[in-house]
């Protein structure tokens, strides 16, 4: 969805072509993995992280485009909503330090952007849900003003038929979320970081396995989005507001059984042409662009073809674990997107849940016993809907184990699995000690972004704050420890 929309509208034959269109690509696709001399040099990674704006008095900030426009950087861009940006970091091999001088140039961006923002009164803000917005924000006023943002409005609204319902129970009664909304602004309150790996296509079946697997411990461990409206919901609130925010399914259609566009999915693949075959076969288009772009002829004339229907409908179905075709540069490859993780709390943070996750899926594509032979797709998708609702409480199924706490998991197995697997990388010691040392404290303390925030607000109230003045306090230090980078099992939580 990143790429330029021109048009608003589309009619009945727009779609039919564009169905057409998507069909021939898939089938170059197919010719492609099958023939091309894809290149084996060492895997590139990518990380894009989506932040919220918010003024002095820590309510959202709908200047987006200003500040954008003041930072005048091309590694910034809007998103969906006006009170976010999105940074999108160049891509880098994994071997050697690479990662550490990655946490560096991360701070130095954030320091000069933050700068910048501030002479707006802004500030940056890295977290999964922004706990300070209201129902009040969100409305079609707050969605960023941009054609590609007005036409996947429309287009999902139409899709749907009626109003985008979001429902979230929390951990009371008391505590839920049910309203309902007349634009997709709901999804703008979700804020990530996207992890990308190149992958060979013929490994990119076990690699996309092995993230499906590793979903469940990756929000156990790094969950950020306990709050939203004022509400304490999930662990990871971040899921089932995302899921709910871009159903086009009437309710009718999700008893039926409809898939959902937002999707863990339902089995394991052998081939990443599982995944586009899958896309063209169960989802309807939502943005119908077509080109005169000949993919058949792209194969002839050049070796490679750009398959720009294909990218455009596999970047309007959001899986928790996406696969990317891309044909920029010389040479096409495909990767694996990872889009479980929320946004922060500190960049130090962010680097540590990245190279856990890079260092298992290493160790785990490369065991003599592939883990997802051994556990059922559905005991995937559970573990994933458990860690969110749960967080580092959620028991989580993992075979040769059993049921086993998140942290308990990771102390035990995972961390030195994950070293391992940086070795393989080739990441230096160095850099394996610093931010799985990293993760080992956040287990050993118990204290994950989202269990701070949940403490901190609970301290506050006990205190004698209000929800939002707890909210706010809440936020106001989160961002001073965030700013410093301070691994978030440091954090103190008020007395």
């Amino acid at each position: 969805m990143g790429q330029v929309v021109d048009r608003t509208t589309f009619s009945r034959r727009d779609r039919q072509r564009y169905r057409i269109k998507v069909q021939r690509c898939l089938d170059s696709l197919g010719d492609l993995l099958s023939s091309y001399p894809f290149s084996d040099t060492e895997p590139m990674t990518g990380v894009e992280i989506e932040f919220n704006l918010v003024g002095p008095e820590l309510a959202p900030s709908l200047n987006g485009g200003d500040v954008l426009d003041t930072i005048s950087s091309g590694e910034w861009q809007t998103e969906l909503g006006r009170w976010n940006l999105e940074l999108n970091l160049p891509p880098r091999p994994l071997p050697g330090d690479q990662w550490r001088q990655l946490e560096h140039e991360l701070l130095d961006l954030l320091a000069g952007a933050g700068a910048k923002a501030g002479d707006l009164r802004t500030q940056l803000v890295m977290i999964g849900i922004l706990p300070t917005l209201d129902p009040g924000h969100m409305t079609a006023d707050a969605i960023s003003p941009e054609d590609r943002y007005e036409a996947l409005n429309d287009q999902m609204l139409n899709a749907r038929g009626e109003p985008i319902r979001i429902d979230i129970a929390g951990c009371s009664p008391e505590e839920r979320v049910n309203a309902d909304f007349d634009t997709i602004i709901p999804e703008a309150a979700c804020t990530s970081m996207q992890l990308h790996l190149q992958v060979a296509p013929s490994d990119f079946g076990r690699y996309w396995n092995a993230a499906q697997c590793l979903a469940g411990v990756q929000l156990g461990l790094g969950s950020n989005s306990p709050f939203l409206l004022g509400s304490q919901l999930w662990s990871e609130t971040r899921i089932p507001l995302f899921e709910q925010s871009c159903d086009v399914r009437t309710p009718e259609f999700h008893n039926q059984g409809v898939r959902p566009r937002v999707w863990f999915g339902e089995r394991w693949i052998d081939s990443v042409l599982d995944l586009f075959s899958e896309n063209a076969r169960y989802f309807p288009a939502l943005m119908p662009l077509t080109s005169d772009v000949d993919p058949a002829a792209q194969m002839r004339d050049k070796g490679f073809p750009d398959l720009p229907e294909l990218t455009l409908h596999n970047g309007t179905i959001w899986r928790w674990n996406r696969p990317i075709y891309d044909s920029t540069g010389r040479t096409p490859h495909v990767r694996l997107e990872n889009r479980v993780l929320p946004a922060g709390p500190t960049t130090v943070d962010m680097v540590a849940n990245a190279l856990f996750f890079y260092g298992l899926l290493r160790t785990l594509v490369e065991a003599d016993q592939q883990l997802w032979r051994s556990v059922s797709f559905e005991a995937a998708r559970e573990n994933f809907q458990t860690a969110a609702k749960h967080g580092m409480h959620a028991p989580l199924y993992w075979p040769g184990t059993g049921w086993v706490l998140p942290d308990e998991l990771a102390l035990r197995k995972l961390l030195p699995l994950a070293h391992e697997g940086l070795a393989r990388w080739g990441v230096s010691g160095a850099v394996c000690d610093r931010y799985l040392t990293v993760l080992e404290r956040r287990c050993v303390t118990r204290q994950t972004g989202s269990s701070w925030q949940i403490d901190t607000v609970a301290a506050l109230e006990a205190r004698g704050a209000d929800r939002m003045g707890a909210l706010r306090g809440m936020l106001e230090r989160y961002l001073a420890h965030s700013g410093a980078n301070q691994p978030v099992h440091t954090w103190e939580i008020p007395s």
